[in-house]
């Protein structure tokens, strides 16, 4: 669980050999992610159509006026408060129902960070959360450089800032309203490229971990210096805190 572009995929592939079902239609690996997604078409579609009643929409006249509103199969994209009620239609429900019959599971979206207690009813009891975080600001960077390669994201237009507020928003959500609830096992990316976590994923899940899967230099972003707000600052170094990550250190070096 975690923003877009924050090392969540790499965390999964992780586990890919490891027995879990992940979906029966993955996303192709592509230029951005070569080693794969592991995110199932069918699990972004629930998530997807859990989400559209939520999104901000303006007529098509007015899209030149907000093109930061993300549209179908976009919602990855959303920048959405704490306050959120959703309305589950049935066809959702009985997706989740026979997606969470596979067991063992491992699902991996970004836009569980917004959906997660909807989906939390039909978990098994020892689910475990598994919440892989990245400095913002390569974050962010990634995400625009994300939106200007993919055709399927040509209609969404953001700022720096608005990218920053993605991973903000998302984060918040996990911090806020999902940690109090379940197990719950906080990774920093670099963590992961490292090595360093890797004895605590397996420990984590008592699963096979693929030691070899994370390689550093597929790494495409690396910490910038842009000034971000006050509250991305503050739950940047909660995540750091949670995951034991010397986030001091890091900045240092």
């Amino acid at each position: 669980m975690g923003s877009g572009r924050s090392g969540t995929s790499m965390v999964a592939g992780c586990l890919a050999q490891s027995g879990y079902f992940m979906g029966d239609s993955l996303h192709a690996a592509n230029e951005s992610n070569p080693k794969g997604y592991f995110e199932d078409a069918a699990i972004n579609h629930v998530n997807e159509r859990l989400l559209a009643p939520l999104v901000p929409r303006v007529p098509d006249s007015l899209r030149w006026l907000r093109r930061d509103l993300p549209r179908k199969r976009q919602r990855w994209l959303a920048r959405l408060p704490l306050e959120l009620t959703f309305a589950p239609q049935q066809e959702q429900i009985d997706m989740i129902h026979a997606l969470t019959a596979h067991t063992p599971y491992c699902f991996k979206d970004p836009r569980f960070s917004y959906t997660l207690p909807v989906w939390r009813p039909y978990l098994a009891a020892d689910t475990g959360f598994i919440c892989v975080f990245r400095d913002p600001t390569s974050t962010a960077r990634s995400i625009l450089k994300e939106i200007a390669s993919k055709p399927y994201l040509a209609t969404i237009k953001l700022t720096f800032r608005q990218a920053l507020d993605i991973w903000t928003r998302m984060y918040d959500h996990i911090l806020t309203k999902h940690r109090h609830e379940g197990e719950w096992l906080f990774v920093h990316y670099d963590q992961v490229t490292s090595g360093t976590a890797l004895d605590a994923l397996r420990d984590f899940t008592g699963a096979h971990v693929d030691l070899s899967f994370p390689e550093s230099g597929l790494r495409h972003q690396t910490p910038g210096r842009e000034r971000i707000p006050k509250q991305t600052a503050a739950l940047y170094a909660d995540l750091c805190a949670r995951a034991a990550y010397d986030l001091t250190g890091a900045l240092a070096r």
